[in-house]
């Protein structure tokens, strides 16, 4: 009796786990990130600044001072060859045109120089032109069209265009040059005028920059 009541006394010993041991997940180290893996930003870190757009920030790309003010001479200097050729041969005033061959005295501006001044592959056809009416008034309207756009400062693509192909034709009509086997002064207008119009020339000491935001410009761009 005594062994039985000591025994039942006794703690019973149980093979039951704590519970933690059972509900608690197995974690392996791979799973839990290490701190050099945690990628670590600055606290006093600024925002990177903002990008302007690409054609903002080409727009903006323009010539220093010196070399605008350059331009714009140049542009002058070309207007006034191109306009002076034009007062000349409408009124004769004495330099290369005399009063009497004058465009307003029945004078022709193309014949003498279409006429008799040509050579090359190309002189048939241009005998062809030489004192025509056609000729003359396109000649003529030509030059004081691009003289007067250059010195404004205004259709400066429109003058280059222009006045490139005008120059090209009388580079071609004295095929080849005198004083080079085939580069003179003309195919050099040629490009300088191509060159203004790419540099924007008319915005400095002219009247491009105004020119640009009128409507018409703003609706057709190529008159810029």
């Amino acid at each position: 009796m005594v062994d039985i009541a000591h025994n039942r006394n006794a703690p019973v010993e149980t093979t039951r786990q704590p519970v933690d041991t059972l509900t608690r997940p197995t974690v392996k180290d791979t799973d839990v990130p290490s701190a050099s893996a945690v990628p670590q930003v600055p606290a006093n870190r600024s925002p990177a600044p903002e990008q302007p757009p690409i054609s903002s920030a080409t727009r903006d790309r323009r010539p220093a001072p010196g070399v605008r003010y350059l331009l714009a001479a140049i542009r002058l200097a070309l207007g006034w060859v191109f306009l002076w050729a034009f007062l000349d041969k409408a009124f004769g005033l004495g330099h290369d045109t005399t009063s009497a061959k004058a465009w307003s005295h029945g004078g022709s501006p193309t014949k003498g120089f279409l006429g008799s001044a040509t050579k090359g592959p190309f002189t048939g056809f241009y005998h062809s032109l030489a004192g025509t009416t056609f000729a003359d008034v396109a000649f003529m309207i030509a030059l004081a069209a691009i003289g007067t756009a250059l010195i404004l400062g205004i259709g400066m693509w429109l003058a280059a265009a222009s006045g490139a192909v005008l120059t090209v034709m009388m580079w071609s009509a004295v095929l080849p040059p005198a004083s080079n086997p085939f580069l003179d002064e003309h195919l050099i207008y040629a490009a300088v005028l191509v060159l203004l119009a790419c540099l924007g020339a008319g915005r400095t000491l002219g009247l491009g920059r105004l020119w640009a935001t009128t409507p018409l410009v703003r609706r057709l761009p190529w008159l810029a």
